[in-house]
């Protein structure tokens, strides 16, 4: 409900930027990604604030916030109080990565990765079914309007999220009883106790390199998908003279339908081996978008669609495995605001690069582009597990200790 507006409203900026006095809507390219580079911004620290405050009140406001944001979009009646209302919902909305740190706090294991997978559905549902029904709507009401009209869906998750429980603190520490207080520990007791206590307090240094291999994983997919999604339209029109708007749509949609039809069983084979499942999904992203590259008739566009789709599905699913991986142990807030982060950063840099190489090269040169991300991603995946355990010892981070 609250990414219904969130996707579905921002492909017609260029039909609402001549009713605010743009009328060539030369500021959509930018105003597209206003919401997100702000939403970059805002997650971690709204993820740290949600660790120390609580997650369902955090989410709640994530909600309000984006609500608010809809609402001062829909009856701004100038550029400027429009560009500001769309600052406003990067800054307080946020609710996708709020949503995560609620799941984290409240699940681990498959059992969260699971949850994240059906989390991720509901962004693509809303890819796929919202910017129709905006468009159904348009000979009614404006999408301009629709802003409006539309706040009153994170209203409601915002209701029936209020029903929800406050995930279980995850409070570590102990009080010692009575009898423990009691008792003196000899020196050397003492000793292997501060010892402990540090090896325990210590980040270890696999774990660390898990995460950080998560976030860059998770920027490379998300530029090397995103980045074919501003010029699609267009490049579908060159290819195919008279495609009408339905069919492109569709053709538009087919990843994402990919997704929800085959997500869940995607997370049953791969729950194990998720880095098998990110080299494979790589690689079919790289297929799919060298072949958007070459095809010119519509049976073409479905099979190069489909080949893009098994990519994004196996992609997303295996993400978020390792974000259930990377969850344990660590404040959940914090860890999916950083994860926003880098997928929000992936998705402006794929749309600035989308635009340079449109205005270079064409339509053709985003997908030049992701497919070259793409396969720089399956090599750096797949060549450590290919070297020889001697050598592959020498690309691992070193272990350090450290003093007492």
């Amino acid at each position: 409900m609250a990414s219904f507006a969130a996707l579905g409203l921002p492909p017609y900026l260029t039909e609402i930027l001549p009713e605010l006095g743009d009328g060539a809507a030369r500021w959509a390219g930018l105003l597209y990604v206003v919401p997100t580079i702000f939403g970059a911004i805002g997650a971690p620290l709204w993820g740290r604030l949600a660790d120390r405050f609580g997650r369902k009140r955090l989410l709640l406001r994530a909600q309000l916030g984006l609500a608010a944001a809809f609402l001062l979009a829909g009856w701004a009646d100038s550029l400027g109080a429009f560009a500001a209302a769309l600052v406003l919902q990067g800054v307080l909305g946020g609710t996708f990565a709020a949503s995560n740190g609620y799941l984290g706090a409240s699940l681990e294991g498959g059992a969260l990765s699971r949850a994240l997978t059906l989390m991720q559905g509901s962004a693509r549902a809303a890819l796929v079914f919202a910017p129709i029904v905006v468009g159904a709507l348009s000979p009614w009401l404006s999408p301009h309007r629709q802003y409006a009209l539309l706040a009153v869906l994170p209203l409601a998750a915002a209701v029936m999220l209020a029903a929800l429980p406050e995930p279980p603190a995850n409070d570590t520490s102990t009080t010692p009883s009575p009898k423990d207080a009691a008792a003196t520990p000899s020196p050397e007791a003492a000793e292997v106790a501060v010892r402990a206590d540090l090896a325990a307090a210590a980040p270890d240094a696999g774990a660390a390199a898990a995460l950080r291999r998560l976030y860059v994983l998770e920027f490379a997919f998300v530029f090397s998908t995103v980045i074919s999604f501003p010029y699609l339209i267009s490049l579908i029109k060159e290819r195919i003279p008279g495609t009408g708007p339905l069919v492109s749509g569709v053709l538009f949609a087919l990843p994402h339908m990919c997704y929800l039809v085959a997500a869940m069983a995607v997370h049953a084979l791969f729950r194990t081996r998720p880095r098998l499942g990110i080299a494979c999904g790589f690689g079919a992203i790289a297929l799919g978008l060298a072949g958007h590259g070459v095809v010119d008739s519509l049976v073409g566009f479905v099979v190069v669609r489909l080949v893009l789709g098994a990519g994004l599905t196996l992609g997303l699913v295996c993400l978020s495995v390792l974000a259930a991986d990377c969850a344990k142990g660590r404040a959940p807030g914090g860890l999916f605001g950083s994860i926003e982060f880098f997928s929000k950063a992936g998705a402006v840099a794929a749309g600035l690069a989308a635009a340079a190489g449109n205005d270079w090269f064409g339509p053709a040169a985003p997908l030049v582009i992701g497919t070259g991300i793409a396969l720089v991603t399956v090599l750096a995946t797949v060549l450590p597990s290919l070297l020889p355990s001697r050598l592959r010892s020498h690309f691992r981070l070193p272990r350090t200790r450290r003093s007492p």
